[in-house]
């Protein structure tokens, strides 16, 4: 390959390492933030056990926030996570980086790994997180990869699950079924899945159909702003208003009788189809660090609908079997009659 052409290649190559690592930065700094929990009174039901508004809801939590701030404002970002130089920038020597501010970056990285495995559609090893992450710190490894994943499950509605406990390989699984047109590329709409979770769960909150000011309400605590473009969500007013609606998830309507014109969201088929009021249930519980049950009237009528949906299920299932065994009747009959 001429020289020319292999400098064109390594440039590109760099600079789409850059926007990656970029983006998990700041993935990391907000699912950091997001994981400090949000007062759970704006959707109107305070959940028991739960610190009031404002309190850290676990000891590490700001910790995380924090020390992912760090990072993004101190770490090239252009720079390749393996490289020797992008360890010795994140990971200053002296005495003044302590243990928590290590592992806060090391959770950056990983995330900033995770996300480069996801876009490449590459399996995701623990032995290579070891050896290009994790390094000398494999004894705080379970700690590293738990929040990792829990920045990777908040800010972008994924879950990491191992898939050969063997060889400890793990993937990135959406935590939507992500049935609609397979012409989409995954990793492009990767960012909504975990802005639609959240929306989902107020329009759940919110008796099944929610204003659009209280869904803007909740998604400004988050920095989500519909007037501003946002990091990971791109146009947030679009992306609710519009591509979602148009991939069937939400359904926007105008009030009616309202004058001046207001709007309010509901479930569309699709958020019916591959997902549950349970699924959003539990979502919404780990952003605020505590159980589904501290919800005491959504997790009943979550539970109600697990019903509803298994018996729907049932009944399918039957006249599925009625159907094949009226067929195989029909058959029988024909081939008796030909004799």
């Amino acid at each position: 390959m001429p020289r020319g052409q292999k400098s064109k290649l390594r440039a590109r190559e760099k600079r789409r390492q850059a926007r990656t690592e970029t983006q998990g930065l700041e993935v990391a700094k907000a699912s950091g933030a997001a994981a400090a929990g949000k007062p759970p009174s704006v959707f109107g039901e305070r959940p028991e056990n739960l610190p009031a508004a404002g309190t850290p809801s676990t000891p590490e939590a700001p910790e995380g926030a924090t020390g992912a701030t760090a990072v993004s404002s101190g770490t090239n970002s252009a720079e390749n996570i393996n490289s020797p130089k992008a360890e010795s920038t994140s990971f200053p020597k002296g005495a003044e980086s302590s243990l928590s501010e290590i592992l806060n970056k090391k959770v950056v990285l990983l995330v900033q790994f995770l996300l480069q495995k996801y876009q490449k559609k590459e399996p995701i090893r623990k032995a290579e997180m070891m050896k290009f992450v994790i390094k000398q710190y494999k004894s705080h490894y379970n700690e590293i990869l738990k929040r990792a994943s829990d920045h990777m499950e908040l800010a972008f509605g994924v879950d990491l699950k191992e898939v050969d406990p063997t060889r400890h390989c793990y993937t990135l699984v959406n935590k939507l079924d992500l049935s609609y047109d397979s012409a989409l590329n995954e990793y492009e709409h990767m960012p909504k899945t975990g802005i639609l979770m959240i929306v989902l769960g107020v329009i759940f909150m919110r008796g099944n159909c929610a204003p659009e000011e209280a869904i803007w309400e909740v998604l400004n605590m988050m920095g989500v702003y519909a007037e501003k473009k946002h990091f990971i969500y791109g146009d947030p007013k679009k992306v609710l208003t519009e591509d979602l609606v148009q991939l069937k998830y939400l359904e926007y309507r105008q009030v009616a009788n309202s004058e001046p014109p207001r709007y309010e969201f509901l479930w569309g088929p699709r958020a019916h189809a591959e997902t549950s009021k349970m699924k959003v249930l539990e979502f919404l519980a780990k952003v605020h660090d505590t159980i589904p049950t501290a919800f005491p009237s959504w997790y009943q009528e979550a539970l109600r609908d697990e019903e509803e949906r298994a018996r729907a299920r049932a009944a399918a299932r039957a006249r599925t079997a009625a159907l094949a065994s009226a067929r195989s009747r029909a058959r029988a009959s024909t081939s008796s009659q030909a004799k």
